[in-house]
C-alpha cells in the first residue's frame, strides 16, 4: 500500500490492512449479527407454533403456513422464471456487432463493467422480483383457500345466471391471477427492453434501424401477451359489473348492474374483448412480418375504442335514455338489488307490520297489568352501573370491572331473569408495587362473577346482587371462579412454577395458589425460554429463577384475540360476554363469515354501521376488522373461551352458510357441529349486537320491497342519536325481555327504534328474537308507524322529560350542590297499540363515587311520571295499580319484614336490622373495616334469631314452619330477615370472607 500524508518534513502514516485480530472480530460480529437476525425470525415462528399447539389448533397454523409457503414458492418462482427467461433471451438475441456510434461507445463501458458479473446480476434480479412476487402471493392465502374449497350457494345471479360462488370464490382468484400475469408481463417487458438496449438490440440515436428483427419479435410477443391479458380483463369485467359499486341516488353503496351497465357497459366490454383479441394476434404476427405498423395501428384502435365504446357511449346512454325516465329504466335493476341485499344480510324474512302508535284500551287497570305481561323492564343500565360494581364489589384495587357490563338471563327459582353481569378481572394498574415479578408472576388472574337483577334495585338505588362477595357466592351455584382470560387481561403471565400467585384476600389475609390448568406454553425447555425472551423483548424470561419446572406462559388472553387467532377467517363481534355454564365461566364470542362478492347486494363498511354511542367511548366494543367492506354477512359461528383454561371452542351455528362450509373444508376439524352445543350453553346464547346493527342500518332503506318507493326515498329511515349522550352517535340496541304484538309470551329480544330521515318523530320499532334454541330465534319484527300522524321519538321524549317543570325541579334537587345526573337506557316497549318509554335516572355525588338509581321516568300516551320506583311511575302514568301479585323475592324491598311473637327472635331481628344499617353507612364512606364488623354482627344476629325460632318451633311441634329469618343464605341476591331494605352491599348476607 502507498504511504499517505506527511510533507517533506512531516511524519509519514502507513495505511495497511486491518490486523488479523480486527478482521476476526469483525467476522465474528458479522456472524453473530446474522445469527441474531435468524434467531429473531425463528423465535417469532417458533412461539406462534407453540401457541397454536397449546390451544390445540396446530392444524390451523400448519394449514396457513403450508398454503403461504406454497403460494410464495410457486408464484415467486414463476415471476423469477418469467423475468429471468426474458433477460436471458434478450441477451441471447443480442446483435453480434454494435453500430459504431457515441451511444454504443458509452454503452460499451456498462457492458464491459457488468460482463464478469452477468450471471450473479441475473440471479440477483430474478431473486428480488421472485421474493417480492412470492410475498405478495402469500398474502392471498384466503383467496386461494376459498377458490380451491368453494362450495355452491345454490343461488344464481339474475344477469349471468351463474352460481353466487363464482362471484364470491372464483372471481377474486381469477383477478389475482390476472394481476399477477400483468405484473410478470410488464416486468419482463421492461427487463427485456433494457437488455436489448444495453446490448444494441434497441437503438435510440444510432444510425440504421431502431430495433433488430430479433428484438422486434421478442418485444412484440410480450406486448401480444399483455394485450391478450387485457382481453381477459375485459371479459372478467363483464362479470365484475355484478359486484361493482357505484354512486346512485337511491343509496350511497349501490352494487350491481344498472340500466347503463346492462345496455352499454356490458356490450362495450364484449366488443373491447374482441378488439383486444384481434390486436393481440397482430402483435404475434410480428414474428413473421417483422414490422410494428399493424400492431401499433391495432393498439391505437383498441385505445380509441376503449374511450369511445367504454366511456363515451355509456355516458350518452345515461344522458339521453336513462335520465329522462330514470324510474322506469332503473326499476328492474333496483328490484334485483333489493332482493339480493335483503338475502345477503339475512333481512329478507323481516316481518313489517303496521302499528297505530296510540292505545285502544280505555281500562287503566288492564293497561297497567298489560305492562307486567308485556315486558320485564330493565332499569339497571349495564353501561352506567360499572362504577357501582367497582365500588361495592371490587374488594381490592387490583380488581376491576369492564366499562360496559353485559346483559344475560339466568333461571332463578324456575324463572328467567334479565341479569346484569360482570367479571372481577385483574387490574395491574391497581397493584401497589409495580415490578416484573408482581406484574407477571404474582398477580395473574381475576376472581369471580358479580351479577345483579336487571329489573330492580334496593331502597338506596343500589343493585340487588344475585352473585357477589369474594369468593363469589349466590344463585349461580358452584363454579371455577378464577379468571385467567378476560377482556382486561392484555399482558402475559407466567404461572404454575415455583413462584406462587395471589389468589384472593379476605379477613384472614392473602390466599395463594398455583395454576393447575394445561393452558399456555411450557417454559421448562431452554429453547422455548430463549424464544419468548426474544419475542417479548424480556431477557429475564431466559434466566429468571422464578421460572422452573411446570412454569407456563399465558398470552393472547382476551377472548376476541384468541378466537381471531384460531379462526383468522372470521370477523369477530365487538361484545364478548361471560356466562356461568356447567361449573365454568365461559366467554361467549359471536363470529361472522363475510364476503364482498355477493352479486347485486349493496356494500356496507362494518366500522361505520356498527358504530354507536358505546363504541365511541369504548374501543373494546368495536368490531374486529371494522374497516372491512362486505355485502354478505352471517353469524355462522358461536365461540367460547374458558376463563380459566383458555380453551377455545368453535361451534357451527348457521348450518346452511356456504362461506362457513368453505372454510370448514379448508380447515377440517376446527368447527364443532351445532349439535355439540350443550343445553346449558344454549341457554346463554343470544342474537349478536353487531349483526343487528348492520341489519338495522340496511333496513333504514331496504324495509321497502318495491322499486318505485325505494327510488323516491320517501320511506327512508335513520337510526336516532342516543338521547342520553351528547356525542351525536347512534343509540345502541338494547336487550330486553318483552313480547311483540304477535307473540304470546315474553322473549329475550334485541330492540331499536327508527326515525324518519332528518326528523325526530318515531317511524318504526324493531326487535329480533334473541332466545337461542327457539323456533323464532333470529326473526326480525318491525312495527311501522303511520306517516299521517306523528308519534314522539326518543329525542322528543327526552326533551319532554327535561322540559316538564316538575321533573326539571326534581332533577335540580337531585343534583344538589355537587351531584351529577346520568340518564340510563331509554327503553321503548310496544304496548296495546301505543309505545311505553322508560328511562332510569342515576345520581352520582354527595361523596359517593358511583351512580345510584334514584328515579324512573315513564311516559305513555302523553302522560309522564317521575317517581322513585318503576312501579310507582307506572301506577301514576296509568292511574291504576297493578293487580299482579308482586314477587316474594327477599331483598327487593317488596316483601314486608318477618315478625315473630318470640321476644328473643324479635330482639335478634332488631339487632340484625341495626347491623344491616351500620353496614350501609359503612359502604357510603366507604369504610371496609366497619363494614366487615357489621356483617359479622349481622351474621350473629341472624343465627340467634334462627336458633331461637327453631327452639320455639320444636316446642310447638311445628317444625315445618319457615324460619322467620327469611331466606338468609350465602346467596348474593338473598335479603336479610329485616326485609325492610334490600341488600345492596358487596355481601348482602353474612360472610366471613367479605373483604
Amino acid at each position: 500500500m502507498p504511504d499517505r500524508g506527511g510533507g517533506p518534513t512531516g511524519p509519514r502514516i502507513r495505511v495497511g490492512r486491518p490486523s488479523r485480530r480486527v478482521r476476526t472480530l469483525l467476522m465474528t460480529l458479522g456472524v453473530l449479527a446474522v445469527l441474531g437476525m435468524a434467531f429473531t425470525m425463528f423465535a417469532g415462528f417458533w412461539t406462534d407454533w407453540l401457541w397454536y399447539r397449546s390451544v390445540k389448533y396446530s392444524s390451523v397454523f400448519t394449514a396457513m403456513l403450508w398454503t403461504k409457503i406454497g403460494l410464495f414458492f410457486v408464484f415467486g418462482l414463476l415471476m423469477a422464471l418469467a423475468v429471468g427467461f426474458n433477460i436471458w433471451l434478450a441477451h441471447r438475441l443480442r446483435p453480434p456487432l454494435s453500430a459504431m456510434s457515441v451511444e454504443q461507445q458509452s454503452l460499451d463501458r456498462y457492458r464491459m463493467g457488468i460482463a464478469p458479473y452477468k450471471t450473479w446480476l441475473l440471479l440477483g434480479i430474478t431473486a428480488l422480483v421472485g421474493l417480492i412476487a412470492g410475498a405478495s402471493a402469500a398474502g392471498q392465502w384466503r383467496t386461494w383457500l376459498m377458490w380451491v374449497n368453494g362450495v355452491s350457494f345454490g343461488q344464481k345471479d339474475p344477469q349471468f345466471h351463474l352460481d353466487v360462488s363464482f362471484f364470491a370464490f372464483d372471481l377474486p382468484w381469477y383477478r389475482f391471477l390476472l394481476g399477477f400475469g400483468f405484473a410478470a408481463t410488464i416486468l419482463s417487458l421492461i427487463a427485456a427492453a433494457l437488455t436489448h438496449y444495453l446490448y444494441g438490440g434497441l437503438r435510440v440515436t444510432s444510425p440504421g434501424a431502431r430495433a433488430t428483427a430479433a428484438a422486434t419479435g421478442h418485444l412484440s410477443v410480450l406486448l401480444g401477451i399483455f394485450v391478450t391479458l387485457k382481453a381477459v380483463a375485459y371479459w372478467l369485467d363483464r362479470y365484475g359489473l355484478a359486484v361493482k359499486s357505484s354512486d346512485f341516488k337511491a343509496t350511497d353503496n349501490w352494487t350491481g348492474l344498472r340500466y347503463v351497465d346492462a345496455n352499454a357497459y356490458l356490450p362495450a366490454k364484449t366488443i373491447l374483448f374482441c378488439i383486444a383479441v384481434i390486436c393481440a394476434l397482430l402483435f404475434f404476427a410480428t414474428l413473421w412480418r417483422r414490422t410494428w405498423q399493424l400492431p401499433v395501428i391495432g393498439f391505437g384502435l383498441m385505445v380509441l375504442s376503449a374511450i369511445l365504446i367504454g366511456g363515451l357511449y355509456p355516458a350518452i346512454v345515461q344522458k339521453f335514455q336513462v335520465q329522462p325516465n330514470e324510474q322506469a329504466k332503473e326499476a328492474p335493476y333496483v328490484e334485483k338489488n333489493l332482493k339480493a341485499t335483503r338475502e345477503a344480510y339475512g333481512i329478507d324474512g323481516a316481518q313489517v307490520t303496521e302499528y297505530s302508535g296510540t292505545s285502544t284500551t280505555k281500562d287503566k287497570t288492564t293497561l297497567r297489568d298489560d305492562v307486567d305481561a308485556t315486558a320485564s323492564i330493565r332499569v339497571l343500565d349495564p353501561n352506567i352501573v360499572s362504577p357501582t360494581y367497582q365500588q361495592l364489589q371490587q374488594m381490592r384495587k387490583y380488581y376491576a370491572f369492564p366499562t360496559n357490563l353485559d346483559v344475560d338471563r339466568y333461571n332463578v327459582k324456575g324463572t328467567d331473569e334479565d341479569t346484569v353481569i360482570g367479571l372481577r378481572e385483574l387490574n395491574l394498574a391497581g397493584v401497589d408495587k409495580q415490578n416484573w415479578i408482581n406484574n407477571h408472576f404474582r398477580y395473574t388472574h381475576g376472581y369471580g362473577v358479580v351479577a345483579a337483577k336487571g329489573t330492580t334495585s334496593d331502597a338506596e338505588g343500589r343493585p340487588v346482587f344475585t352473585e357477589s362477595n369474594l369468593p363469589s357466592e349466590g344463585e349461580l351455584g358452584t363454579y371455577e371462579q378464577r379468571v385467567y382470560y378476560g377482556e382486561k387481561t392484555t399482558t402475559y403471565s407466567i404461572v404454575g412454577g415455583p413462584q406462587k400467585e395471589i389468589d384472593y384476600s379476605d379477613d384472614a389475609g392473602e390466599k395463594t395458589t398455583s395454576y393447575t390448568g394445561k393452558s399456555g406454553v411450557n417454559l421448562s425447555n431452554p429453547v422455548n425460554r430463549a424464544a419468548y425472551a426474544v419475542a417479548f423483548g424480556e431477557p429475564q424470561i431466559l434466566y429468571s429463577g422464578a421460572i422452573g419446572d411446570g412454569s407456563r406462559i399465558l398470552y393472547n388472553r382476551t377472548p376476541k384475540e384468541r378466537v381471531e387467532a384460531v379462526a383468522p377467517w372470521l370477523t369477530i363481534d365487538g361484545d364478548a360476554y361471560p356466562a356461568v355454564v356447567d361449573g365454568k365461566i365461559q366467554w361467549i364470542v359471536d363470529a361472522y363469515t363475510t364476503t364482498n362478492g355477493y352479486p347485486y347486494a349493496s356494500r356496507t363498511t362494518l366500522g361505520d354501521t356498527t358504530a354507536d354511542s358505546l363504541t365511541a367511548t369504548n374501543d373494546n366494543r368495536a368490531v374486529v376488522a371494522q374497516q372491512n367492506q362486505v355485502n354478505y354477512i352471517r353469524n355462522s359461528v358461536k365461540a367460547t373461551v374458558d376463563a380459566y383454561t383458555g380453551d377455545v371452542k368453535l361451534y357451527q351455528w348457521d348450518t346452511q352458510d356456504p362461506v362457513l362450509k368453505t372454510w370448514m373444508k379448508a380447515f377440517p376439524g376446527t368447527v364443532k357441529s351445532k349439535s355439540s352445543i350443550s343445553d346449558a350453553l344454549m341457554a346463554h346464547l343470544r342474537y349478536p349486537q353487531d349483526l343487528f346493527k348492520v341489519q338495522r342500518e340496511l333496513l333504514t332503506r331496504y324495509h321497502v320491497k318495491d322499486a318505485t318507493t325505494f327510488l323516491s326515498g320517501s320511506e327512508v329511515w335513520q337510526v336516532p342519536d342516543d338521547p342520553s349522550n351528547k356525542s351525536g352517535d347512534a343509540v345502541p340496541p338494547y336487550y330486553l325481555s318483552m313480547k311483540m304484538p304477535d307473540q304470546k309470551a315474553q322473549a329475550f329480544s334485541l330492540t331499536t327504534t327508527f326515525t324518519p330521515n332528518g326528523r325526530d318523530n318515531l317511524s318504526a320499532f324493531m326487535a329480533v328474537d334473541s332466545e337461542a334454541g327457539t323456533p323464532d330465534y333470529g326473526k326480525i319484527r318491525v312495527l311501522k308507524l303511520p306517516t299521517s300522524t306523528t308519534v314522539d321519538g326518543p329525542k322528543q321524549v327526552q326533551s319532554q322529560f327535561n322540559s316538564e317543570q316538575d321533573i326539571a325541579e326534581s332533577i335540580r334537587l337531585l343534583k344538589g350542590g355537587d351531584s351529577d345526573i346520568e340518564y340510563g337506557n331509554l327503553l321503548t316497549v310496544p304496548l296495546d297499540g301505543g309505545l311505553l318509554y322508560v328511562e332510569p335516572v342515576y345520581v352520582r355525588g354527595g361523596g359517593l363515587k358511583y351512580p345510584l338509581l334514584k328515579k324512573v321516568l315513564v311516559t305513555y300516551g302523553g302522560n309522564t311520571a317521575f317517581e322513585d320506583t318503576l312501579d310507582e311511575a307506572l301506577n301514576k302514568v296509568f292511574g291504576a295499580e297493578s293487580t299482579t301479585p308482586p314477587p316474594t323475592d327477599e331483598g327487593t324491598g317488596t316483601t314486608p319484614p318477618p315478625t315473630s311473637s318470640n321476644p328473643t327472635v324479635r330482639q335478634a331481628l332488631a339487632d340484625a336490622q341495626k347491623a344491616f344499617d351500620a353496614g350501609q353507612e359503612a359502604l357510603k364512606k366507604p369504610d371496609w373495616d366497619a363494614y366487615a364488623k357489621a356483617q359479622k354482627d349481622l351474621e350473629a344476629a341472624l343465627k340467634r334469631a334462627e336458633d331461637a325460632q327453631a327452639e320455639a318451633d320444636k316446642g310447638a311441634k311445628a317444625s315445618s314452619t319457615p324460619s322467620p329469618s327469611g331466606s338468609a343464605s350465602p346467596s348474593g341476591g338473598s335479603g336479610t330477615s329485616s326485609g325492610s331494605k334490600a341488600s345492596s352491599s358487596p355481601s348482602p348476607s353474612p360472610s366471613p370472607s367479605s373483604g
